[in-house]
């Protein structure tokens, strides 16, 4: 760049002009009157107040331009880079010099487009981040090195919520009253000590109420220092619950035919040995074998039917049928056991039509049976069974309300949530004879029922009975 150019050379030209100016004019007013009107002092004081004058008027005339020339653009600058400052990036300047003013000018323009640029890039991936974190199913929860929660996504909002009244949250929120962040969760203080004390990357279940949430934290380093933690949380108490459920089941199982298998194997080493002395006592050793194995078809039979149910594959063809013949013939079916048990069936159908416009009635009659049956087994003699049958308005339209009420023994309080549980049994010593069910029929009827949209539970007080309630809808 020419010196000329420069802010500098711009100056020291100006300084040269003024100054050669004011010589110029002294030159041309002044010589003239220094011979003839020397002796006159107040020609002098006259002339010299003129070439003051002059000199201050232009001196003042050179002074606005030049604050014309170099203020004004630095206030403009200055401005501008208050707006940068204020969040307005889209501020750009309009000199168009070519001295150091221009050039600074080009520069601010340059750096606030570069710094417009980054802004807008760094807001893409915030909201990319918080999209993806809004979008995540499981809990984010990022903490900074004090503990306190710093972001959060939803789901973790959710959880912040729900863990806030743990005992001795209270505590933890009264010593950091003066900061409105919320601190770490009780139930992840001690992963959170951990990562601080960098033990790595930290992985455990915690269990919180009647929940399992699967927790991984990890830490957030800067510098190579440690600034906070990111917590993963996610709900497997489902997860946990059927694995716990498997286990159950297998072991159900392997006990369910285990004790057949027993019998059997007993049996029918005691034919190979010949300790039945007589063709009666081989017969029931025989009977026995063949008791067993129809208990153990039952048992697959029962394993498969509700495996099937359960996976969506159940073979149902719904039309319509008349419950009303339903309910007698099955009535007529049990009549025969209930004079063998020397227990009471009683039948009590409600007036007008007892239709299902699609349902089916194999199935139906499967659940029906599965309950009498089940209340023939927990009624003692001389006991009470009452089928009664009717119609009803619920919350969904006409409802068929089906119920089944025994007075045996009853179940416990705690007991009644898992009656269609799988496997669950009611205690040996309240089963009427000796040999039980497989644990399944129960859990079948519900499988059933509610792939006809119906509800069904069970009613049960200790000493007085119980009854099944089951509500089919009509439409």
């Amino acid at each position: 760049m020419s010196f000329l150019r420069t802010l500098v050379g711009k100056l020291w030209i100006t300084i040269i002009c003024l100054v050669a100016l004011v010589l110029l004019t002294v030159g041309l007013f002044f010589l003239p009157y220094i011979d003839t009107n020397f002796t006159n002092p107040g020609a002098i004081k006259k002339l010299f107040l003129i070439v003051s004058i002059i000199g201050f008027s232009l001196t003042t005339f050179f002074a606005l331009f030049l604050i014309t020339k170099i203020t004004q653009p630095m206030q403009q600058l200055i401005q501008a880079a208050e707006s940068v400052g204020k969040g307005k990036y889209d501020t750009r300047l309009s000199l168009r010099t070519s001295d150091e003013i221009g050039v600074l000018a080009n520069t601010f323009n340059y750096m606030a487009q570069e710094l417009e640029i980054t802004i807008r890039s760094l807001n893409h991936e915030k909201e990319h981040l918080s999209s993806v974190l809004r979008s995540m199913n499981d809990a984010v929860i990022t903490l900074n090195r004090e503990g306190y929660v710093i972001l959060a996504n939803p789901p973790g909002d959710i959880i912040m919520n729900m863990w806030a009244n743990l005992l001795g949250e209270e505590s933890d929120a009264d010593e950091a009253s003066d900061n409105p962040l919320p601190y770490v969760p009780k139930p992840l203080e001690q992963m959170f000590h951990q990562v601080l004390n960098r033990e790595g990357d930290q992985s455990m279940n915690v269990h919180v109420k009647k929940g399992v949430w699967s927790v991984h934290m990890a830490p957030l380093t800067s510098d190579g220092e440690i600034r906070g933690a990111v917590a993963v949380l996610r709900d497997v108490t489902e997860e946990v619950q059927l694995e716990k459920m498997r286990r159950d089941f297998v072991a159900n199982v392997s006990h369910e035919i285990r004790t057949p298998l027993s019998m059997m194997q007993g049996y029918s080493e005691a034919l190979l040995d010949g300790m039945a002395s007589s063709p009666e006592e081989s017969a029931e050793l025989v009977q026995v074998i063949h008791d067993e194995s129809l208990r153990m078809g039952r048992l697959v039979r029962d394993l498969l039917d509700l495996a099937r149910m359960e996976a969506g594959y159940i073979d149902m063809s719904k039309e319509s049928m008349d419950f009303r013949e339903l309910a007698e013939r099955i009535h007529r079916k049990f009549l025969v056991r209930a004079k063998e048990s020397l227990i009471q069936l009683e039948l009590k159908l409600g007036e007008g039509p007892l239709t299902l416009r699609a349902a089916s009635e194999d199935r139906l009659e499967q659940v029906m049976t599965n309950l009498l049956d089940n209340a023939f087994r927990h009624t003692p003699e001389h006991g009470r069974i009452t089928i009664e049958v009717q119609l009803e308005d619920g919350a969904r339209g006409t409802m068929i309300h089906v119920s089944v009420r025994d007075s045996g023994v009853g179940i416990p309080a705690e007991d009644v949530p898992f009656v269609f549980d799988r496997f669950y049994k009611a205690d040996k010593a309240r089963v009427r004879g000796e040999s039980g069910g497989t644990g399944l029929g129960l859990s079948i009827v519900k499988n059933i029922v509610d792939a006809h949209q119906g509800t069904i539970y069970a009613e049960s007080e200790p000493g007085k009975g119980t009854t099944f309630h089951m509500r089919l809808p009509v439409e």
